[in-house]
């Protein structure tokens, strides 16, 4: 998936679930999308991070 739709994912699933949302690169090169607290990830592969609670 690219950056873009990522983000619009990733924002998404963030504002429905309102729980903090890890944009980042897997092995392979791709972006994937996961909750913060499921991520077991390196923390250099994380593009971005969402939290629906911050201002």
């Amino acid at each position: 998936m690219s950056l873009i739709e990522a983000n619009a994912f990733a924002f998404s699933l963030a504002t429905s679930l309102m729980v903090s949302i890890v944009i980042f690169r897997a092995g392979d090169g791709t972006l994937t999308v996961v909750p913060a607290d499921e991520y077991e990830g390196e923390a250099s592969e994380i593009v971005r991070e969402i939290d629906p609670h911050a201002r």
